[in-house]
């Protein structure tokens, strides 16, 4: 490792120390305890790796020397054996010290929202998305989490317009979070008589659950709508105003909810998104900032980026943004496939942060 990144190594050990001392000493107030116990919860695993590479690198200099100067053909031999399995250790302890200092997304922890639309294609986009949207809610039901139907328009043979849900878990944004983006989708339409293959599209966006704390929205800064719930085709869901939909005055953004009979759990589904939005601007406008002179491996997550392709007279599904190609497109449309893509994308940007420390 060069110079820089073992000074830097240096500053979080003594830091860590500096904050053992500080916690174990008198006089620190409540507020201060908590933010520098914090702080030093957060640093304790770094630290004990960095304590694992300074000994290894410690050892192969006692072993080395020995392997060098010894008198004793056996234990120069040894010391000779024990200097090369450190040897072949390092690469790896050093690897893990930097994966410790790429910067955790603070959001991978959260809950997400996951809205779906179809795109180019007319009906045979709207099928996509049911496609998509289908196989995301199994994707969730396979790892345990917890899958709540927002908002649903169906087009009325078995698509829809868009589709939103709440998912609920450990680690859901962490695993969704490069979902984000244009699927394009290459196949013979049923209803095409030639047999020529059509690409259609259906657009995806995976946003972090926001909390009350983390966006404050103002009243007077909504406006709100109330009429009735239709179903496909203009059919009455029901007889009271219990449609919400709510605009956000200061950016446009417009959330409809009427999946509920009541107004009042629409208003708060519906507002759960809108939070859920405007948090996602944030974290884009934030991330846009910081990585204004390079442009991450896997994408920006933009939702007008190409993504993905699922090409069904190949039975491949190719994720463009790290060229990889798997012929399973059953077992990724029926979910069970799908970590497969995410473990890639997540090892990718992993490796695209990981190059930028120093």
């Amino acid at each position: 490792m060069d110079a820089t990144l073992e000074s830097r190594l240096d500053q979080l050990a003594r830091r860590h120390a500096e904050l053992g001392k500080a916690l174990a000493g008198a006089g620190i107030s409540g507020t201060d305890f908590v933010k520098l116990s914090k702080e030093y919860s957060e640093l304790s695993p770094i630290v004990d790796v960095i304590a694992a590479l300074r000994q290894a690198q410690s050892d192969l200099e006692a072993a080395t020397a020995i392997a060098g100067s010894g008198d004793d053909p056996e234990m120069k031999a040894m010391a000779e054996e024990e200097a090369q399995t450190l040897r072949e250790r390092l690469p790896e302890l050093e690897t893990r010290v930097k994966l410790s200092l790429v910067p955790k997304d603070a959001d991978d922890d959260r809950n997400a929202i996951l809205e779906v639309r179809a795109g180019t294609g007319g009906d045979e986009a709207a099928l996509f998305a049911a496609e998509l949207f289908r196989m995301y809610q199994r994707y969730a039901a396979l790892r345990g989490w917890k899958f709540e139907l927002l908002d649903m328009s169906e087009t009325g043979i078995g698509g829809v317009k868009e589709a939103s849900a709440s998912i609920t878990g450990r680690g859901v944004f962490a695993r969704l979070k490069f979902e984000s983006g244009v699927h394009r989708v290459q196949r013979v339409p049923e209803t095409e008589a030639s047999g020529r293959i059509h690409t259609s599209a259906a657009t995806v966006a995976v946003l972090p659950e926001a909390e009350e704390v983390d966006i404050t929205i103002d009243d007077k800064d909504l406006r709100i709508d109330v009429y009735r719930s239709s179903g496909p085709g203009g059919q009455s869901v029901n007889t009271t105003d219990s449609a919400v939909r709510i605009t956000h005055l200061p950016t446009g953004l417009v959330v409809i909810q009427q999946d509920e009979k009541s107004q009042h759990k629409n208003k708060a589904k519906a507002l759960k998104v809108l939070r859920a939005r405007l948090y996602e601007a944030q974290r884009q406008a934030l991330a846009a900032t910081r990585a204004a002179d390079r442009k991450s491996q896997v994408g920006s997550g933009d939702r007008s980026e190409r993504v993905r392709t699922y090409n069904f007279p190949q039975g491949r599904v190719t994720d463009h943004r790290i060229n990889l190609t798997l012929y399973k497109i059953d077992k990724i449309l029926a979910g069970e496939g799908l970590d497969e893509i995410v473990d890639a994308l997540t090892a990718a940007d992993t490796a695209e942060r990981l190059s930028a420390v120093a």
